[in-house]
């Protein structure tokens, strides 16, 4: 083979590669996150193209994902994990030899049939309802210590709501005012309204 045609081969080889790679990076990438700015992890997001699933991949840890290898075209991309409401983004143009970047747009509420929630009321000693009681509300570690996972206040009516996504916990509940505090743990699984309550050692009256 002369030197050009060899030259030739290696050129068209060279093409053939930058090609095949091209065609490789064809996708889309983002990051599911919920309302607030939170990331969500282990998340489903799947490319779907005139009614039919075409590829499908999990978030890590931080919420990113990228799928490869898509024709150019236009593509829906659906969403969702545990706890959450579906997501549907529509329209999304993917082009030959680039990955498209879709951002924060990919947000997911949670689902309030597949939630825990907890309704509790706080007394005082007399059993009136006690506003402006500070609540904390922990679960417990595997290390057997309790990891805070929220703080809230009884409204006007002595009462107080915690919501998370389905699953088996053990919490504490601590309801403090004026110096006083009162405990309770409760153990959590199925999506379901748990309602509990606590009195504190307070009077109305004191001030």
């Amino acid at each position: 083979m002369s030197t050009k045609l060899r030259k030739l081969a290696v050129f068209a080889l060279i093409i053939l590669w930058t090609a095949s790679i091209a065609a490789a990076q064809t996708g889309v990438k983002g990051r599911v996150r919920t309302n607030s700015g939170g990331p969500i992890p282990n998340a489903t997001v799947t490319a779907r193209q005139n009614g039919k699933n075409i590829k499908s991949t999990k978030t890590d840890s931080k919420g990113r994902f990228q799928i490869d290898g898509l024709a150019a075209g236009v593509y829906s991309f659906l969403f969702d994990a545990d706890g959450f409401g579906t997501g549907l983004l529509q329209g999304v143009e993917v082009k030959n030899g680039s990955v498209r970047d879709l951002g924060e747009r990919l947000i997911l509420f949670p689902d309030r049939g597949l939630q825990v929630i907890v309704n509790g009321s706080v007394f005082y000693k007399e059993g009136t309802s006690l506003s402006g009681a500070k609540i904390d509300i922990e679960e417990l570690a595997p290390d057997g210590t309790f990891k805070k996972l929220a703080t809230v206040y009884t409204n006007i009516s002595g009462e107080f709501t915690y919501k998370r996504p389905q699953g088996r916990a053990k919490l504490r509940i601590t309801a403090r005012f004026k110096g006083a505090e009162a405990t309770k743990t409760i153990d959590v699984e199925t999506a379901a309204i748990y309602r509990l309550a606590l009195t504190l050692d307070v009077s109305r009256t004191e001030k």
